[in-house]
């Protein structure tokens, strides 16, 4: 299962980034393929929190915009919603103190848990990820 991060959503949403062509279409691809593709709510509330912040990106989308751009992700057959299991504890416990996470890395430490609790690949773009032990993680824009 793939798992995304925010960032590449964010790329692919965001035309003036500097990754949209690349992220948006590897987005487009994996989005039309049949392989499951795994959205944890973490990653839909940072897209929504990151999206609709005028002095981080300007105008980028209204959070009634924001939330479309969401139903349309949710309604797609291949997408799963991930939630941590009752095993989630032990493996974002691990990972927080494992991969030395504190401060704004712990989120990234939860996400970490939660892929490796689904058995997934986590694409992101985000290096800070390779300390997490026993995760497998990929960037696609590179």
């Amino acid at each position: 299962m793939i798992v995304l991060d925010s960032n590449l959503l964010l790329y692919a949403y965001h035309s003036r980034s500097p990754h949209h062509s690349k992220a948006h279409a590897w987005i487009e691809q994996i989005f039309s393929e049949p392989n499951p593709i795994g959205l944890p709510w973490q990653t839909i509330s940072a897209f929504l929190r990151i999206s609709t912040n005028k002095q981080l990106l300007g105008n980028l989308y209204s959070i009634e915009e924001a939330a479309q751009v969401v139903d349309e992700w949710v309604a797609r057959p291949n997408i799963r919603i991930l939630t941590p299991g009752d095993d989630h504890w032990r493996l974002f416990r691990r990972m927080v103190v494992e991969g030395q996470a504190s401060s704004v890395l712990v989120s990234d430490a939860h996400l970490s848990a939660l892929t490796i609790e689904y058995g997934g690949v986590l694409y992101t773009a985000d290096r800070d990820f390779a300390r997490f032990p026993g995760l497998r993680w990929v960037n696609p824009l590179t």
